[in-house]
């Protein structure tokens, strides 16, 4: 394992104090671990912020209040949960109670009195799977040629922004852009030059948006989308004009749009207020309308949706 990274969290849940030292002893020196006596405790430690979940569970199965197999069923059932590798340690060793485990989605099943080697290279097989499985998912949310955000992503982040935005009360804002007449930028520079293009675009969207929580996604082509959480009209409104003037400033030659002499992009904004009652496609639609607006007047400026 190389030092600078942090090291891989593992909760080991057992209601015999022994069993959680003799685990515990067992990896520490390798992994950072986690102790829960009770199911109770077990969910709530993994389903604490997603900094300090723990990227493998080692589940008893047999304790009192909530047993192992509640436990997991109730972490596969949640999203939030749902990832987390969980591996059944248990003195239960009948064929029908690890057929249990595994149906619930435990990815193994361990008998005690258990061998610590087993143990090690189980906890490192499924770890590693685990490793792997979490890279092809980032990559999956990334989009290939700009290398950030993309839709799906996006729509993800969308939904749980907009179930923050009623649960807190604060508003959240989209904003839609679009590269001014990019066919013809293609068409005649060359499809090499559009690609270096929206990635100039894309890097200076993300520059502009310098807030940890705002999210700038390609949203399909030539057109990008930004996801703006507790922002008001005016506040996307403010950064939409940052973004338009920032991608003006690239200074990238085109002499093929109506729009000015460089690459310029078009924007619409749309907030959503969490007093509405409004899915996340409206509000997508919206920002849409505006963008659609900015575009009708001219191109290379902003225009905000009314409000839903």
């Amino acid at each position: 394992m190389n030092s600078a990274e942090p090291k891989t969290t593992i909760l080991v849940v057992d209601d015999e104090s022994t069993n959680v030292r003799a685990l515990g002893n067992l990896l520490k020196d390798d992994y950072r671990i986690q102790v829960a006596n009770s199911g109770e405790r077990a969910l709530a430690v993994a389903q604490g912020t997603v900094q300090s979940q723990p990227d493998l569970i080692l589940l008893d199965i047999q304790m009192p209040g909530l047993d192992g197999y509640e436990v997991c069923r109730r972490l596969k059932e949640n999203p939030a949960t749902s990832a987390i590798a969980i591996i059944f340690v248990t003195a239960l060793d009948a064929i029908s109670d690890e057929e249990r485990g595994l149906k619930l989605g435990a990815v193994d099943y361990i008998t005690k009195p258990f061998s610590p080697a087993i143990v090690r290279a189980r906890v490192n097989t499924h770890l590693q799977l685990k490793r792997k499985t979490d890279l092809l998912e980032q990559h999956a949310m990334l989009d290939g040629l700009t290398g950030i955000p993309n839709r799906r992503l996006f729509d993800e982040e969308l939904d749980a922004g907009i179930r923050h935005s009623l649960r807190e009360g604060q508003p959240l804002s989209v904003i839609m852009m679009d590269v001014d007449h990019f066919k013809p930028f293609n068409d005649h520079y060359g499809h090499g030059e559009g690609d270096h293009c929206l990635r100039e675009v894309s890097a200076a969207l993300i520059n502009t948006a310098k807030r940890p929580a705002d999210r700038v996604c390609r949203f399909g082509g030539e057109e990008f989308v930004a996801l703006l959480p507790n922002t008001d009209a005016a506040g996307a409104g403010n950064l939409a004009e940052k973004m338009r003037a920032c991608v003006e400033e690239l200074a990238i030659r085109h002499a093929y749009s109506s729009a000015g002499p460089v690459v310029t992009i078009s924007l619409g904004t749309a907030t959503f207020d969490p007093a509405d009652d409004e899915n996340p496609s409206s509000l997508i639609q919206r920002a849409d309308r505006a963008l659609y607006e900015a575009k009708r007047a001219g191109r290379n400026r902003v225009r905000e949706s009314p409000a839903h």
